[in-house]
C-alpha cells in the first residue's frame, strides 16, 4: 500500500515550531534528527561542500546505487534518514558565513552535532561559543565516547562500537564459534540515534519548565553498552556475581526461527498456559506436559535449550500456514519468518501503509518507511524530500536577511 505524496504540507507533529541547526551526518545523529523532523521540527542541515567536485556534504549521500540518470548525492541510505530536512552550505571562514551562522544559531532552539568536539572548538562552535549567541540553546552532541574517560575524542563508527561494547561477543556465546562478529545491521548507530532523539526532547522539556538550555552529551559507547547489558549483565548484576554473563534464554543456540515443512516461523510460548497448549497442539502428550523441567517459568528458564529443541522438532511436522492457523486462535505468539524480499508483500505492513511512495522531481519515484510512532493529536508527517546538497541555502539565508553569494557558501574546510 502506498500513500500519495503530500510534499509541501505544514508540519503537524508535536515538535512543530522547534528549529534545529543540525551538524550531524552519516547515520547516528542523522537518524535521530530525522525522528525529530518527522515529529514536526524544522531541521536545518548544515553541510560542508567539500572540494566542489561533487564530493561534499554528508558522506552517506554517496553510498549505494542510484537510478540511471539520477543526480548524484541522493543515495538510498541518505534518503531513508534525511527527509523533512533543509540543507544549507556556509563558508565559516568568511565574515558573511559567520554572520549567517550566528543568525541561524540565534533563531534555533537546538544545535545538534556529531563532529568531534575538538573540531567544534576549532570552528568556534563549542558550547560556550554557542551560548554567547543563544543563552538558552539546547546543545546535543553525539560523541563516540564520554568526555570523562580515556577514550574521549577518539573516532567511533558502528563497527568500532559493536566491537568495544561487547556486542561482537554475543554470537560467539550463542553458537560456540569463538570468532567475534559484527551484527549485519548498523545497530550501534541506530540505537545511539534513538538515545540522541530522546535526549533532545528531554532537554527541550527541561527548558520549557525552567527556561534553561544545556549541553547534552550522547556517547555511542555508553549508549550501546547500556543497551546490551539490560539483559546480558545478568547474574553479574549482583556483587559478588551469582552466575554467568549473558541471559541464558537469549544466548541459546536453539533460539532462532524454526523450520516448517515449507518455510520458517518465529514461535515463543511464554506463559504456563501457552506452553501447555503448545505441547497439546504439537502432540507431545502428558509425559512432556508433566516434565518437572517445564513446570513453571523458573524451571523452564533453566532448560531453554531443551524447550527450544522441542519446538524445533514439532515445527518441522507442519507447514507455516498450518501452524499459524493452529496457534493464533490460542493466542500463542507466532509469526511467519520474513525475508527482506517478503516485506514488500507483508499484509500487515501493507494495511498500515508502511511503505510510502513519493516522486522526487529529479530522482523520480522512490519510497520511504512511514514514521512508525502514531500520535493521536499531533501526527508525524512526511512533507519534504531528502534535500539535495545546499538545496535550501538561498531560501534559509533570505529568511534571516543574509544575501546569498559564493563568499557565504564556499567550503567550510575540514574541522
Amino acid at each position: 500500500m502506498t500513500e500519495p505524496s503530500r510534499m509541501g504540507a505544514k508540519p503537524t507533529g508535536p515538535l512543530s515550531g522547534v528549529r534545529i541547526l543540525d551538524l550531524t551526518s552519516v547515520v547516528n545523529g542523522a537518524y535521530g534528527t530525522q525522528i525529530l523532523a518527522d515529529q514536526g521540527a524544522d531541521v536545518i542541515k548544515l553541510e560542508d561542500p567539500g572540494s566542489g567536485r561533487g564530493d561534499g556534504g554528508d558522506i552517506m549521500r554517496w553510498a549505494g546505487h542510484l537510478p540511471e540518470g539520477a543526480p548524484k548525492g541522493l543515495g538510498p541510505i541518505f534518503l531513508t534518514i534525511n527527509r523533512n530536512k533543509r540543507s544549507i552550505l556556509l563558508d565559516l571562514k568568511t565574515e558573511r558565513g559567520k554572520k549567517a551562522l550566528h543568525r541561524l544559531i540565534a533563531s534555533c532552539d537546538v544545535l545538534t552535532s556529531s563532529i568531534r568536539y575538538e573540531g567544534m572548538k576549532r570552528l568556534g562552535l563549542a558550547y560556550e561559543d554557542v551560548c554567547a549567541i543563544k543563552p538558552d540553546i539546547v546543545f546535543v552532541h553525539a560523541a563516540g565516547y564520554g568526555s570523562d574517560g580515556p577514550y574521549a575524542g577518539e573516532p567511533a563508527y558502528d563497527d568500532l562500537i559493536q566491537s568495544a561494547s561487547g556486542l561482537a561477543d554475543v554470537l560467539p556465546r550463542t553458537d560456540g564459534n569463538p570468532v567475534p562478529r559484527i551484527l549485519p545491521t548498523l545497530v550501534a548507530d541506530k540505537v545511539s540515534g534513538l538515545f540522541f532523539a530522546q535526549a533532545v526532547t528531554a532537554a527541550l522539556f527541561h527548558r520549557q519548565r525552567t527556561g534553561e538550555g544545556q549541553f547534552v552529551e550522547v556517547p555511542m559507547f555508553e549508549c550501546v553498552t547500556s543497551f546490551l547489558l539490560v539483559e546480558h549483565l545478568y547474574d553479574h548484576t549482583f556483587q559478588p556475581p551469582t552466575g554467568q554473563w549473558g541471559y541464558q534464554r537469549v544466548i541459546n543456540p536453539n533460539r532462532k526461527p524454526f523450520r516448517t515443512k515449507d518455510g520458517y516461523i518465529g514461535l515463543l510460548p511464554y506463559t504456563d498456559r501457552q506452553w501447555d497448549q503448545f505441547f497439546d497442539a504439537a502432540g507431545f502428550g502428558e509425559q512432556v506436559k508433566n516434565d518437572p523441567r517445564f513446570a513453571d517459568y523458573a524451571t523452564r528458564a533453566k532448560h531453554t535449550r531443551e524447550l527450544y529443541g522441542l519446538i524445533e522438532q514439532a515445527a518441522a511436522t507442519k507447514t507455516t500456514q498450518e501452524w499459524l492457523d493452529i496457534l493464533k486462535p490460542l493466542s500463542i505468539p507466532v509469526v511467519k519468518t520474513n525475508t527482506l524480499e517478503d516485506l514488500d508483500a507483508d499484509p500487515h505492513l501493507a494495511a498500515v501503509g508502511f511503505f510510502q511512495e513519493h516522486h522526487h522531481p529529479d530522482l523520480g519515484a522512490y519510497r520511504l518507511m512511514k514514521p512508525p510512532v502514531k500520535f493521536s493529536r499531533s501526527p508525524s508527517n512526511i512533507r519534504r524530500h531528502p534535500p539535495k546538497l545546499g538545496e535550501h541555502t538561498d531560501e534559509i539565508l533570505a529568511e534571516f536577511g543574509v544575501g546569498a553569494g559564493e563568499d557565504a557558501t564556499a567550503s567550510q574546510g575540514d574541522a
